[in-house]
């Protein structure tokens, strides 16, 4: 995978934080991920189709999970339930389509957000597409970013 694909995903992981969360990012460094297996609870994933194909997640330790829905409503969020669901999601869309703004040259279509939730869940990625994953910290909690893109 070429690493530039993920450097507008970042970029907009950290402008949407900044300005619908009020919380600065510290981005980590990336590496390859070796399975489909996530560290996390919870994660919102967008497909990615056009001249380059694969998909893009974020994904939360529960407890952050509730942090960042109840930061984003403003209201506190205490259980899985849609509002998490649509919270988590929609900051996966609003990622993705930040993105694409900067990714103009590979004519991006972006799925509906999916959102999963489970300790030790999978999320399977199109065989050939390497997953680079992007630790992110917050005075809020940690989580990452992972990438999953390549041209056709």
């Amino acid at each position: 995978m070429d690493v530039s694909f993920v450097n507008p995903f970042l970029k907009a992981t950290d402008d949407t934080f900044k300005t619908m969360l009020n919380v600065e990012l510290a981005i980590g460094a990336p590496t390859l991920k070796k399975d489909a297996k996530h560290a996390f609870d919870v994660s919102g994933v967008i497909g990615l189709s056009g001249e380059a194909q694969g998909l893009i997640s974020v994904s939360f330790p529960r407890d952050i999970a509730f942090k960042v829905v109840s930061t984003l409503i403003g209201a506190e969020v205490k259980e899985v339930g849609a509002e998490l669901i649509d919270g988590i999601g929609e900051i996966a869309n609003i990622i993705a389509g930040n993105a694409k703004q900067y990714l103009t040259e590979y004519n991006l279509s972006i799925s509906l957000p999916n959102v999963v939730v489970g300790a030790d869940h999978r999320i399977e990625v199109q065989s050939g597409i390497p997953t680079i994953i992007v630790p992110l910290s917050s005075p809020i909690g940690d989580f990452a970013m992972e990438v999953a893109l390549k041209t056709k």
